[in-house]
């Protein structure tokens, strides 16, 4: 099967092929909503690097940007049943179960 560049990008593959993108949707899916130095401060990532994934996420429709002047807060996108389905995971993979 031959999959096109524009089908290519929404792969899982894609999506979780990147330690550092899988560390900022981690972060985002058990807190929440989070500013971009406290995501920073979290996945002890650097500020292009986390910004670079955080615009991934949201081609993906799994977080969305709040802007409040020249702060912009990122929220996980419960509502989305992928979005949902993927905390749903990472709570479960994290618990002591």
């Amino acid at each position: 099967m031959i999959i096109n560049e524009e089908s290519r990008k929404h792969l899982i593959e894609e999506l979780l092929g990147s330690k550092a993108r899988l560390k900022i949707l981690k972060t985002l899916a058990l807190n929440e909503e989070l500013n971009i130095s406290l995501i920073i401060s979290k996945t002890k990532l650097n500020h292009a690097s986390v910004l670079k994934h955080l615009n991934f996420l949201k081609s993906f429709n799994l977080i969305q940007e709040k802007k409040f002047g020249r702060i912009r807060i990122y929220r996980y996108k419960s509502e989305n049943i992928k979005a949902r389905s993927l905390k749903n995971f990472i709570e479960i993979w994290e618990s002591d179960v």
